[in-house]
């Protein structure tokens, strides 16, 4: 199962803020940063124009990590749900 993984580039003397957007085979787009969305939007925009370029289709469901985001295809047959309050895990 594919999934694509998501982070800012921070700007240089040449080029302006980007996010890449990076498949676990390693394919990979970078996408122009717009100033007029969220960071969520930034990235999730990003993964889309990636699955586009690709031809691939599907739901995907996104989620943060401590360099970016990372999108997997929802799998009716794989998935779990937690009882209970939902609390943000600290570690």
């Amino acid at each position: 199962m594919q999934s694509i993984s998501t982070k800012y580039l921070s700007p240089t003397n040449t080029k302006g803020a980007r996010i890449k957007a990076t498949t676990s085979e390693g394919k990979s787009l970078t996408a122009s940063f717009d100033y007029g969305v969220n960071e969520e939007k930034r990235h999730m925009d990003a993964a889309k124009l990636l699955c586009e370029k690709l031809g691939w289709t599907g739901t995907m469901q996104g989620g943060s990590t401590a360099t970016g985001k990372v999108f997997v295809f929802v799998d009716s047959s794989l998935w779990f749900k937690i009882k209970g309050e939902q609390k943000h895990a600290k570690i």
